[in-house]
């Protein structure tokens, strides 16, 4: 209930937000109709289709992406045809084509009656096949679960409430659009003008829409924003955190008392589509045994540097009654391929059983939302514990000692010092440098990307050609070449393709896949303006150079001596490279 609610008031705050502009001058060209026959139809139609899309890109499937964009194509043809029967309505119909003729029919048969509310809520279908909200805390939210979880009632039910949401908002402006346009109207005598204004930005709107300004350049020209807003809701609302996030340096449990609370039962494991490492494990061959269970996926920087900390307790305590088990909940669609889990396996030396979660079974019995996660379960099968997130590992390994102590087992001497003040690790295992971290995980795919500053904005779905701007600003990043930018990555089209980025942290990581797994993608990677040098991550030479050879996480920079404001850019001398999300450390 707190998540409808807290969607529903997500979609009311985007009245004030730019990405609502384009779809403006449909709404107000019913304005003057009966709300219940024309602006209610037409809103209902834009709050269910933009649930039905949303809900399917969930899937991720080819063909619904592809269905998608010829939606919207058919629709922005009706909207122009609805555009040009607002400023021309008796030319159109006298001269015109037939379909400019259809628009004229459009616009007249949205007054009253069956046809006007049958016409008012195919223009509303047509509206939520357009609209493009700009993705705050809220919906962002909202999209990672969807993303997680899949196209089904829950996730549906959410979209559709922030639609509402956003309906509501507009069922507002129009009713004051309404009285002040009629008050124009009898005052000033201005009806046509006032609707061959609203023809004109209708037809600015379907430019906007078409050339991808909407979640572009409007986002960056807006004076208002949403965001704190929305994450002041987020913050209100009792226990609301962004489903499926990764997390960094979370709030964890106090030092453990004399007894620790039961939150739950160990759920099942049999939603698991593979084991690696293991038969498969159930919680009755578990029975007696303190089980560990941490919630990861490979390219998950949080999750890897969590990692060291669990493959020292597999070896100090598997032989006084610990199993430790992972649970490989995919954020991107190359971690569900079990090959490309298994070599992260191997190269990450994990060899405690991994279930893989490629439908989230496990995650959802759990109530899961991070990466990584880590539960403690006792002998008896009961969840004792848990911590989100990286730290708190002297915490943990306390826990962990106190449930094997319960059970009755032995235990090895203390924790090493090591545990306590640890050394410096190596490569992307080392930790973060948190007092100089001041760039946020960011996302390429344009369901989730922030902060995008390439002129035009984003072109969604489609190729187009992107260009670096003069400046960045801090965490900002752009795109230089031909690209397509899907839900949840960045294609190269043609060789010579840059991306850029203004981050302030010691390490930068960017989340990066060939396109073909037998032909490595060339990169050149600089730091303001200049090759790496000492400042080489680990996947990069000191003059720059490497290449992607697989699906994975490459630590690409990290700073040595003085931690400042830099500005990163890799350029990738072969097409057919992926790009999916930066991580900093």
């Amino acid at each position: 209930m707190f998540l409808l609610v807290l969607a529903y008031l997500g979609g009311v705050l985007t009245l004030l937000s730019p990405c609502i502009l384009p779809v403006l001058p449909f709404v107000f060209a019913r304005s003057d109709h009966p709300f219940l026959r024309s602006g209610l139809p037409l809103l209902v139609g834009m709050a269910l289709m933009f649930a039905v899309v949303a809900s399917l890109a969930a899937v991720g499937s080819q063909w619904v992406a592809q269905a998608n964009q010829i939606g919207r194509w058919i629709a922005l043809l009706v909207m122009a045809m609805f555009a040009l029967a607002l400023l021309w309505p008796a030319f159109a119909n006298r001269l015109l084509s037939p379909l400019q003729r259809l628009g004229v029919r459009l616009s007249a048969s949205a007054d009253e009656g069956r046809a006007g509310m049958g016409t008012s809520l195919l223009i509303g279908i047509a509206t939520g096949l357009l609209w493009a909200p700009c993705a705050g805390p809220i919906l962002g939210l909202i999209l990672t679960g969807a993303a997680l979880q899949g196209a089904n009632v829950g996730t549906s039910g959410l979209l559709l409430a922030y639609a509402l949401g956003a309906a509501t908002s507009l069922a507002l402006a129009l009713w004051i659009g309404g009285r002040v346009f009629a008050a124009l109207k009898r005052h000033l005598g201005a009806g046509e003008w006032i609707r061959r204004g609203l023809g004109i930005a209708a037809l600015l709107a379907v430019v906007a829409i078409a050339m991808g300004w909407d979640t572009g350049v409007l986002t960056r020209l807006s004076t208002v924003s949403t965001a704190r807003l929305e994450q002041g809701l987020l913050d209100a609302l009792p226990g609301q955190a962004p489903a499926g996030g990764s997390m960094m340096m979370m709030a964890g449990n106090d030092p453990p008392a004399t007894a620790l609370p039961v939150e739950g039962m160990l759920p099942s494991l049999a939603g698991a589509t593979g084991w690696l490492n293991s038969p498969p494990l159930d919680a009755q061959a578990l029975r007696g045994k303190v089980v560990l269970v941490d919630f990861w996926t490979y390219s998950c920087i949080n999750c890897l540097r969590a990692m060291p900390h669990v493959r020292e307790w597999v070896e100090r305590y598997r032989d006084h009654g610990l199993v430790v088990i992972g649970v490989h909940a995919p954020e991107f669609a190359f971690e569900r391929d079990v090959r490309n889990v298994q070599r992260a396996v191997t190269d990450l030396k994990v060899t405690y059983p991994v279930a893989i979660d490629n439908d989230f079974a496990i995650w959802r019995g759990f109530n899961n939302r991070y990466w990584p996660a880590h539960y403690f379960i006792d002998a008896q099968g009961r969840i004792r514990a848990h911590h989100f997130g990286e730290g708190n590992y002297v915490q943990s390994e306390q826990i962990i000692r106190q449930l094997l102590r319960e059970a009755g087992n032995s235990l090895p001497g203390e924790a090493a010092p090591a545990m306590k003040a640890e050394a410096a690790r190596d490569g992307v295992e080392r930790e973060a440098d948190m007092n100089n971290l001041k760039s946020p995980e960011t996302y390429v795919g344009r369901a989730r990307a922030e902060n995008f500053a390439s002129p035009g904005g984003l072109y969604a779905g489609r190729a187009a050609d992107y260009r670096l701007p003069t400046t960045l600003k801090l965490n900002q990043w752009a795109l230089d070449g031909r690209w397509i930018v899907g839900e949840e990555d960045a294609q190269l089209q043609q060789a010579g393709g840059r991306i850029a980025f203004r981050f302030h942290a010691r390490d930068l990581h960017l989340v990066l896949a060939p396109q073909d797994a037998s032909k490595p993608v060339r990169f050149i990677v600089r730091i303001d303006g200049q090759a790496p040098g000492a400042s080489a991550g680990g996947d990069v030479s000191a003059d720059g150079s490497g290449q992607v050879d697989g699906n994975r996480l490459y630590q690409l920079i990290r700073q040595n001596g003085a931690v400042q404001e830099r500005t990163f850019e890799i350029e990738f001398l072969d097409p057919g490279v992926h790009a999916y999300a930066f991580t900093f450390g």
